[in-house]
């Protein structure tokens, strides 16, 4: 056996670990070549036959999910609208003494911005009770009763002083505004097209792309796998064929000024003053905390209301016997032999991020692509264990990229075979609030299709997704995005996936709600991911 530069001979273990990396760099990049090579390319101007899916019962039902109490007359005045300020709350039902086990009531009065009680409902209400000496918090429910008033129930899971907060997100006066221009505008956002001939020698063009025809003569690519549209402003100096580069554009102006002041700091994000104190929480039988059911995680098990609570900074499920990993070793153990798709927007990659660096063995591969839309891969060569990231496919707001490497979520479960060593996890949602729901509905039904055809041919391949993140204020919205929340877990219900509940372990934590969220949160999140990975090891 040759001997190293150093010296000495390098160790069976080291060749392996050699020649697996090897094996694994050229798998991943032969992969993505011959699906570019042997893979029909996009038809333009093709026309797709038109989806039974979007003219079903089941789309209308999913429709209804989206209702939401508006103000009865379509433009109100801003003095008319909800204020946080002049809001108040107050416990219901008061008792001597509570335990843990029982239920905590708090009825909310919204008023006005003049202080006068509202007569309708349609607020949107964020509550959490918490106790912050414990880092313990859950998020509460909101009955919405129509006429102004609401009920906010809590369940007390930990012995200890817990109080109450809530924020009014957005009144009911902003979700309308939200809704109508949701649903009055075929987008929100551009994005860009880059237009490239390196034969031929010519300058770059970049014209206006999106899912919707753009003004003037127009490039249409219908991707062959999904049926999904990709439209771009024909450029003057090259062909279709030309496109090489995908990247954000610009987020259209559609709010007047008189609209702006609904969204403003002043009026959204807003905490409600309340009467109800601090409560001493009594242990029960000597429970000083509500514990995981022993049901072991497993895909296909339905979410409960709450679906978990945090208690001393770690996320306790409610549905499932929940674990936690706190050394790379443990994780590092689950993962032995996995081969793990990551497939979303950066929420997701978070989690890709945190796994490399909470694992120190696990080494990025660096494919020199776009870091943002990827894909990106890492690999533990000893233990077995790879690790993909990469976008789920346009719409997707990221820095200049190569449309090849953007690929359709749909389309990568597809040439997946499955097998009990193989986890997929993806998420969707936050790259679709700027478009009508229509359009994130068909892409959630091509990717379900997907998802069955996989878990038909592989039943032991586990699959996750990840549900969205709670605080995307600066583009965004949470009302929007829990509007597509709730049409993604009514799409997947009843099948053979497991749902990480991101939106409550953002929702109720004491950090900041950001959409990218801090490590702890992060961290959580990939402890009840792996829960479902290895429920019982």
């Amino acid at each position: 056996m040759p001997k190293t530069s150093w010296g000495l001979r390098p160790t069976p273990l080291l060749w392996l670990g050699l020649i697996f990396t090897a094996g694994m760099i050229y798998w991943f990049l032969s992969f993505d070549h011959f699906r570019e090579k042997h893979m029909p390319p996009s038809p333009v101007g093709a026309k797709s036959l038109p989806d039974p899916f979007m003219e079903s019962p089941e789309l209308r039902a999913l429709l209804q999910l989206l209702h939401w109490p508006a103000p009865p007359e379509d433009a109100v005045a801003f003095a008319s609208s909800t204020s946080a300020e002049k809001s108040h709350y107050r416990l219901l039902q008061s008792q001597s003494n509570y335990t843990v086990g029982n239920m905590l009531l708090v009825s909310l009065e919204a008023r006005d911005q003049r202080g006068q009680p509202k007569h309708y409902g349609g607020d949107f209400l964020r509550a959490k009770l918490h106790s912050p000496e414990l880092k313990a918090s859950v998020a509460g429910t909101v009955e919405d009763h129509k006429n102004g008033t609401y009920t906010l129930t809590f369940p007390l899971l930990w012995a200890g002083a817990v109080q109450v907060s809530v924020r009014l997100i957005y009144s009911s006066e902003t979700v309308a505004l939200l809704r109508r221009i949701r649903d009055s505008h075929p987008s929100t956002v551009t994005f860009r097209g880059y237009f490239v001939d390196p034969g031929q020698g010519s300058k770059e063009e970049v014209t206006e792309c999106n899912v919707h025809p753009v003004s003037g003569p127009t490039c249409q690519y219908v991707d062959p796998g999904t049926g999904e549209h990709w439209f771009c402003a024909r450029p003057q100096h090259h062909s279709c064929n030309d496109l090489v580069y995908h990247s954000t554009g610009i987020y259209k102006n559609v709010l007047s000024s008189a609209e702006k002041v609904f969204l403003s700091g002043a009026a959204a994000e807003r905490i409600i003053p309340g009467s109800v104190p601090i409560i001493q929480v009594l242990p029960s039988h000597q429970l000083t905390v509500a514990t995981s059911p022993p049901l072991p995680c497993h895909p296909g098990l339905a979410l409960t209301n709450p679906s978990g609570f945090y208690y001393k900074d770690v996320w306790v499920s409610l549905g499932c016997s929940s674990r936690t990993f706190p050394t790379s070793d443990l994780a590092l153990s689950c993962l032995r032999g996995k081969i793990v798709h990551m497939i979303g927007d950066s929420t997701l990659r978070q989690w890709w991020e945190f796994l490399l660096a909470f694992i120190p063995s696990v080494k990025h591969i660096d494919l020199h692509v776009t870091y943002k839309s990827g894909p990106l891969l890492a690999v533990e060569p000893a233990q077995g264990l790879v690790l993909r990231w990469r976008s789920h496919g346009v719409p997707l707001r990221t820095g200049k990229s190569k449309m090849a490497d953007i690929h359709y979520l749909a389309n990568e479960l597809h040439a997946l075979g499955g097998g009990p060593d193989m986890v997929v996890v993806f998420t969707l949602g936050v790259h679709f609030i700027t478009f009508p729901v229509h359009v994130y509905v068909r892409r959630v039904h091509s990717i379900r299709q997907a998802v069955a055809q996989l878990l038909a041919r592989s039943p032991q391949t586990t699959i996750v997704i990840k549900s969205a993140n709670t605080g995307y204020t600066v583009y965004g919205s949470d009302w929007l995005s829990l509007q597509l929340d709730n049409i993604l877990r009514a799409m997947f219900a009843g099948m053979k996936v497991a749902i990480v509940d991101a939106w409550a372990m953002t929702s109720c934590h004491y950090l900041p709600e950001n959409i990218h969220p801090g490590k702890v949160i992060v961290q959580n999140e990939v402890n009840s991911f792996l829960s479902y990975v290895c429920p019982g090891k």
